[in-house]
């Protein structure tokens, strides 16, 4: 299947953007020096400290550790402090109910889904958050615990952000209205928006903040799972907005990428990625598969995939995975030449070579959902949602280090920060 007519007038949008990513490498590594130093010199002013978030998602809480060493708890926070006033609104409105409901029996897996993502603001004030069964995002004060400002979104649930480079921008997906959100991260105003494939998922800045990436996952809430059913679950594609304007130039169709590669049996369902330091190349999981897959954006191609063992405990019926995914979580570490993966269904996590695609030891997790990089480069970071706990692995060796008992059903884990001192809101 080949892609329809989406890019921008001007020439071949893709080679803009594979020309953009190779001149920026020194800019962007430039930028990134100037970022991290002018944000020492922040956190230096406004005495900041780093952490990371760890989001409860059942629960309702994000549980706040060190970024590095041992991720000992500092604090937590209460992301539903409006609960009773949501919940109102939510049972006095038919439509938002069945859409309330429909969470807790589809992708809640039972349950609320009270925190998705968050990203804290550059001065460390406040933590942005994204909460799907509410379909809103809110700003809450770090001091005192209470909602500076909300966002409802389009449509009935809100999912996976992205904050831009600067810090001062936040990319929310609206996965039932197919809409990404762009809004100021320290006062919730929206600055932008573009439609996207069916059920935007994963948001990605690239080249500085030049561009923004959304991954569409498709309808992942049905039991069409069967390969000979794949053209029912939506239009999924990737599609990448210029952030000047938030105009589409380019929209990319795995499907015709993987047939090529060969692999017509893997999904078009790009779940979460994450580009190489250069933005040369994306790695991404989709669904149903063990793996991983490569690909280049200058030759618009992909140029390889990686299968990762099975666990002979997990099933290979794809309806007993949750949400279409069997893999989902992938972290790269700072210098590029290690990927982390969050094996979820097969219960472990592993850090594999980048340069030659061999895996490290398997570190056996409870149902991994995702994988993030600490503070200090060094280790991959998993939330184990099955046992309720963070677990560390040394990218070097590919063992695990510690884990960290968090709240229920830990998923999104972000670097963040906090004033120096801090251990939880006030109230």
């Amino acid at each position: 299947m080949s892609d329809p007519a989406r890019n921008a007038p001007g020439g071949s949008a893709l080679n803009r953007l594979a020309k953009a990513a190779a001149a920026a490498t020194v800019l962007a590594s430039c930028v990134a020096s100037a970022t991290i130093s002018g944000t020492a010199s922040a956190n230096a002013s406004a005495e900041l400290r780093e952490v990371m978030f760890v989001g409860n998602n059942w629960d309702g809480t994000a549980d706040v550790v060190k970024s590095t060493g041992d991720f000992a708890k500092i604090g937590r926070v209460n992301v539903i402090p409006d609960k009773s006033q949501r919940l109102t609104e939510i049972y006095l409105n038919p439509i938002k109910l069945a859409f309330f409901l429909g969470i807790r029996n589809g992708p809640g897996e039972g349950h609320d889904q009270f925190v998705d993502d968050m990203y804290t603001t550059p001065d460390g004030s406040a933590v942005v958050v994204s909460r799907p069964s509410f379909a809103d995002v809110v700003s809450l004060d770090l001091a005192t615990g209470k909602i500076k400002w909300r966002f409802p979104v389009s449509g009935f649930r809100s999912d996976h952000m992205a904050v831009s480079p600067d810090g001062s921008r936040v990319a929310v997906s609206a996965s039932t209205s197919n809409t990404v959100h762009v809004l100021d991260i320290n006062t919730g105003r929206q600055l932008g928006s573009f439609k996207t494939g069916d059920k935007p998922h994963e948001n990605v800045f690239t080249n500085g903040g030049q561009y923004l990436w959304n991954m569409s996952i498709g309808e992942v809430n049905n039991d069409f799972d069967a390969p000979d059913q794949d053209w029912l679950k939506g239009d999924r594609h990737i599609t990448v907005v210029d952030t000047s304007n938030y105009q589409i130039v380019k929209t990319i169709d795995m499907r015709s990428r993987l047939n090529a590669f060969g692999r017509s049996d893997l999904s078009n369902s790009v779940r979460p990625a994450v580009f190489s330091p250069d933005f040369s190349k994306l790695y991404f999981q989709v669904s149903y598969f063990n793996g991983f897959v490569e690909y280049d954006v200058a030759t618009d191609a992909v140029t390889q995939v990686k299968t990762l063992p099975k666990n002979s405990n997990t099933s290979d019926d794809r309806k007993t995975f949750v949400n279409d995914s069997r893999h989902h979580g992938l972290s790269m570490n700072p210098d590029g030449t290690k990927l982390c993966v969050a094996g979820t269904m097969d219960d472990y996590a592993t850090v594999v070579d980048r340069a030659s695609l061999q895996q490290g030891p398997l570190v056996a997790a409870s149902k991994p959902y995702w994988a993030t990089v600490s503070g200090d480069g060094r280790q991959c970071v998993i939330s184990e949602s099955g046992s309720d706990q963070i677990t560390a692995i040394d990218f070097a060796t590919g063992q695990k280090t510690v884990s960290v008992p968090v709240g229920d059903h830990p998923q999104r884990v972000r670097i963040g920060h906090v004033a120096a001192g801090w251990t939880g809101p006030t109230r």
